[in-house]
């Protein structure tokens, strides 16, 4: 949401060089806008991830792992 900007941007720059016979970075724009709105999307899903609670906590009781005990 507040990186979709980017993609427009993108497609901009993708408009521009198909325009002018600018065909191999028309196409690497394309793989380049596949990227970003993976990465983009993947960040939302942790932000929504964390916000749900099902990230950001330690796991399970570790039972007082890493204390020392005397026999």
């Amino acid at each position: 949401m507040q990186h979709d900007w980017i993609l427009d941007v993108l497609a901009d720059l993708k408009t521009f060089a198909s325009a002018n016979d600018l065909g191999a970075l028309a196409e690497q724009l394309d793989d380049t806008t596949l990227i970003a709105a993976a990465e983009i999307a993947s960040k939302q899903e942790k932000a929504l991830a964390k916000t749900d609670g099902e990230q950001g906590r330690l796991g399970p009781d570790t039972g007082g792992l890493g204390r020392h005990h005397s026999a």
